[in-house]
């Protein structure tokens, strides 16, 4: 699993992952799409944190600095 997201990448995940986790207990959304707004935040997060995204890898996207 090599790095292949970038800074912005990385930050945008991270704002929409900590967003989709708050809408459920603030009560925006409940029920199933609350589950799954919690779901989706939780794998944001995770791949912010191992810096690796598994469709980027498959589609041979990198986001990342490129290293000669």
């Amino acid at each position: 699993m090599k790095p292949n997201m970038g800074t912005l990448d990385r930050s945008i995940r991270a704002v929409a992952g900590i967003v989709l986790i708050a809408l459920w207990p603030l009560g925006l959304l409940q029920g199933t799409p609350g589950i799954v707004a919690v779901v989706v935040g939780i794998v944001l997060l995770v791949t912010v944190l191992l810096r690796w995204c598994p469709p980027y890898d498959l589609l041979g996207i990198n986001t990342g600095a490129r290293k000669d």
